[in-house]
C-alpha cells in the first residue's frame, strides 16, 4: 500500500526548485506535512486544497516515513515529471 501511495508523489525540477510535491500539482510533501504538524486536520487542508485527496495526505506521510525509515532523501526514489 506504500509504495501505491508514494506513486502520488513526484519531482519536477521546475516546481519548487525539485522539491517532492503531490501529484505533479504546485502543493508539496513539505507544506501538507507543516500543516499537520501545525495541528490542521485532514478534513481541513482537504477543504483549502480542493484538488487533494485522502490518499494524497496519506501519500506525504508515507513519504515522510520512508525518508525516516531509510535515514536519508537520496535513498526515498520518487517519479519525475
Amino acid at each position: 500500500m506504500e509504495q501505491e501511495l508514494l506513486k502520488r508523489i513526484t519531482v519536477n525540477p521546475e516546481i519548487f526548485g525539485g522539491k517532492p510535491i503531490v501529484r505533479g500539482m504546485k502543493i508539496s510533501v513539505e507544506l501538507i506535512l507543516s500543516l499537520l504538524a501545525q495541528g490542521e486536520t485532514a478534513e481541513t487542508i482537504l477543504s483549502d486544497y480542493p484538488d487533494l485527496t485522502q490518499d494524497d495526505i496519506r501519500a506525504c506521510l508515507a513519504y515522510a516515513h520512508a525518508v525516516i525509515a531509510h535515514d536519508s532523501l537520496n535513498t526515498v526514489r520518487v517519479a519525475a515529471k
